[in-house]
């Protein structure tokens, strides 16, 4: 991974892990649904004048328009649902903490799907070594019964969902700018999401609404163009294992502004999360 590709990834994991956060905000005042299709629009909107700016025409987006439809469907609309509505039952920390599997299931997908983002030798024992670290940080955190399980599995669910759309977006869309890629997407999942949203609405005070903006504008639309950007520069694969560096800063954002529990195990899990991300991005070597 080149330093450029390197700082980017840095870069979108500060920012998503700042998102667990701020979604957890919220949903204080916000159903998911209002929440995600709030979270979409703004960042569509945000995606529209970048786009708009940077002088790219939307009509190439006319050939793509069902692929970028099935891409803000799984990568997206579902993904986004998922995470909120379990983050209703379940930390926000150890929601990030679930979602750092998705590096996992890129890598058993891409078994089937493209062999060229497959995980081998180093890498794929960096990718399991960030896993176990996973499994360490889970343990037995879900005390809160049946909707905390629920909640966590939906975030899990989430992550497949992000380890599919990711090898998809990787190969469905040559040629066109990640910008435009990711407004197509957002746009399209904002549409899928519009009319539950809207039925959801409710009233929602002053740090709903801050958290909401900074989800779309800054987690959403800033986050997606370094996120496609990564797929199209150091491919799929890679791109996904910002995940496994979001944790260390969603528990830190807990901890300090929610008063969530950081645990000896957490911070042992977070070692072997840490290692596993040297070793999966190729940042660190044996040779």
């Amino acid at each position: 991974m080149s330093r450029r590709h390197l700082l980017m990834l840095l870069a979108l994991a500060a920012i998503w892990g700042s998102s667990f956060l701020f979604i957890e905000l919220a949903l204080r005042d916000l159903a998911p649904s209002t929440l995600i299709l709030l979270r979409m629009g703004s960042g569509a909107l945000t995606l529209a004048a970048y786009v708009a700016l940077t002088g790219r025409s939307f009509r190439r987006l006319r050939p793509f328009l069902l692929p970028l439809a099935l891409l803000g469907l799984v990568n997206t609309a579902v993904p986004f649902f998922l995470i909120a509505w379990g983050q209703q039952y379940i930390d926000s920390g150890l929601a990030s903490i679930f979602n750092a599997s998705a590096p996992l299931f890129t890598a058993l997908f891409a078994l089937g799907y493209d062999r060229s983002q497959r995980a081998t030798g180093l890498r794929l024992a960096g990718i399991l070594l960030g896993f176990a670290g996973v499994v360490l940080l889970v343990g037995f955190e879900l005390a809160g019964g049946r909707r905390a399980v629920a909640g966590g599995l939906a975030v899990v669910l989430a992550s497949a969902c992000y380890g599919i759309g990711g090898l998809y977006a990787g190969r469905r869309f040559p040629g066109l700018p990640p910008s435009l890629v990711a407004f197509g997407a957002l746009a399209w999942s904002t549409a899928f999401v519009l009319p539950f949203g809207v039925a959801q609405a409710g009233t929602a005070g002053w740090e709903a609404i801050v958290s909401v903006l900074y989800l779309g504008v800054a987690a959403t639309g800033a986050a997606y163009l370094l996120y496609f950007g990564l797929i199209a520069g150091a491919g799929a694969s890679k791109a996904v294992l910002v995940t496994y560096l979001v944790p260390a800063l969603a528990l830190a954002y807990g901890a300090a502004l929610l008063d969530e529990t950081v645990t000896a195990a957490s911070l042992a899990g977070l070692a072997l999360v840490l290692a596993g991300v040297a070793l999966g991005t190729g940042t660190v070597s044996t040779r």
